[in-house]
C-alpha cells in the first residue's frame, strides 16, 4: 500500500511539473510571437516623436504585441523608406505626401500628429520683419524646395508686395540661430521647437505663422504613414500600431512633464531644459479642437492639394481620399 501511495505521488508531482512545463512554453510562445516593426522618423527626435517613445517606454507596443525599432531616416528620407517596405511606419508631413501620391509613391498618412500647422517664418525682433511685406530687400534661408517660394510668394501677394525682391538662399542643416547671426534674415521654422529654443535664449523673435494668412496653409505637420501594402496585407498590424501610438500621444497630452522625462532619458543628448519647455507648449496642440488625437479631415488634404496644385507645384491633382484615413484609429471611448 505504501509503495502504490507513493508511485501516486511520483506520478501526480511528474504531472505538475509536466503542466508547469507546459504552461512555461505556452509563455514563451506567446513572448516569440511579438511582430518586429520598424518606425523611421522624419528628422532627428524632438517633442513631435514625444507620443512614440512614450509608447515604447510605457510598454504600448508590447502590449499590442510589437517591438518597434525607432529608425533616423538617413539620406533616403523617411517616405521612400516607408514606400519601398524598408520600414513598416514613418512620420512625414502633409506637403511632402501630397508630392509623394501625385507620383504615384504608395505612402498613405493613418495619424496626424498635429492638428494645426504651428510653422511660420521667423526672423530676430531687431530685424524689424513685421509682416510679409518687409519680406522684401531681406535674405530667406531655406532648404531649396519649390514650395518655399510659393509660400512666400503666396504670402507677400496678400500686402502687395513681390517675392522676386527676397534672396532666396539653401542654408542646408546650418542652424538657425547661426544663420540669421551670419548671413540670413528669416527663415521657416516650426515654432514648438526653435520657437522655445529661442524663447529659453531670451532672443525674441517675430513670427509670421502661415495659418495668419491662408487657411489653406493650414495643412497636417507631421503625420504618421504607412504603405498601401501594410494597409492591404496586415490591417490588424497598423490597428494594433495605432492603438498604442494613440495612448503614447494622449499620455503626453495628459502629463507633459513625464512625457518630456521619457523623451529625454530616451534621447540624452537632447537639451532637458528645451524638451520640457517644448513639450509643455506643445502639448495641448496635439489634439486641439479635434474630436479625438489623429484623427484628419478630407477638407484639410483637399484645400493645400488645391493650393499646390494652383501654385504648379504639383503636375495632377490629388486623389485627396485615397491619400489618408482615419480608419486604424482606435474608437473613441464614450463617457
Amino acid at each position: 500500500m505504501k509503495k502504490f501511495l507513493l508511485f501516486l505521488l511520483v506520478v501526480m508531482l511528474l504531472g505538475a511539473c509536466s503542466s508547469e512545463d507546459e504552461e512555461s512554453s505556452e509563455a514563451k510562445a506567446g513572448q516569440s510571437e511579438t511582430k518586429d516593426i520598424k518606425l523611421v522618423l522624419d528628422w532627428t527626435p524632438n517633442t513631435n516623436h514625444t507620443g512614440l517613445y512614450v509608447a515604447q517606454a510605457e510598454g504600448y507596443f508590447k502590449a499590442e504585441g510589437l517591438n518597434v525599432e525607432i529608425m533616423m531616416p538617413g539620406e533616403a528620407g523617411a517616405d521612400q523608406l516607408v514606400a519601398s517596405g524598408k520600414a513598416d511606419f514613418g512620420i512625414s508631413a502633409q506637403e511632402t505626401l501630397t508630392e509623394a501620391r501625385v507620383q504615384d509613391i504608395p505612402v498613405v498618412s493613418i495619424g496626424a500628429i498635429i492638428q494645426h500647422n504651428t510653422s511660420g517664418f521667423a526672423s530676430p525682433k531687431d530685424k524689424n520683419i513685421t509682416s510679409p511685406a518687409d519680406y522684401e530687400g531681406k535674405t530667406y534661408g531655406g532648404w531649396g524646395a519649390p514650395v518655399e517660394k510659393a509660400v512666400l510668394s503666396s504670402l507677400m501677394q496678400k500686402e502687395n508686395a513681390d517675392v522676386e525682391n527676397v534672396e532666396i538662399v539653401n542654408m542646408g542643416n546650418s542652424d538657425f540661430f547661426t544663420a540669421v547671426e551670419r548671413d540670413i534674415d528669416f527663415a521657416w521654422i516650426y515654432y514648438g521647437w526653435t520657437g522655445v529654443e529661442a524663447e529659453l535664449r531670451g532672443q525674441e523673435l517675430n513670427m509670421q505663422y502661415l495659418t495668419d494668412y491662408s487657411d489653406k496653409l493650414d495643412y497636417y505637420t507631421p503625420v504618421l504613414t504607412t504603405n498601401e501594402k501594410m494597409i492591404q496585407n496586415d490591417p490588424e498590424t497598423v490597428k494594433a500600431f495605432m492603438a498604442a501610438v494613440s495612448k503614447g500621444y494622449e499620455y503626453a497630452i495628459d502629463q507633459p512633464e513625464k512625457a518630456a522625462d521619457i523623451l529625454i532619458e530616451a534621447v540624452p543628448d537632447l537639451d532637458p531644459g528645451l524638451v520640457k519647455a517644448s513639450q509643455k507648449w506643445l502639448s495641448p496642440k496635439y489634439q486641439d479642437d479635434a474630436e479625438q488625437w489623429g484623427t484628419q479631415d478630407v477638407t484639410v488634404w483637399k484645400n493645400y492639394s488645391d493650393w499646390m496644385y494652383s501654385h504648379d507645384l504639383l503636375d495632377n491633382e490629388l486623389d485627396a481620399e485615397k491619400a489618408f484615413t482615419n480608419e486604424f484609429l482606435p474608437e473613441k471611448e464614450t463617457e
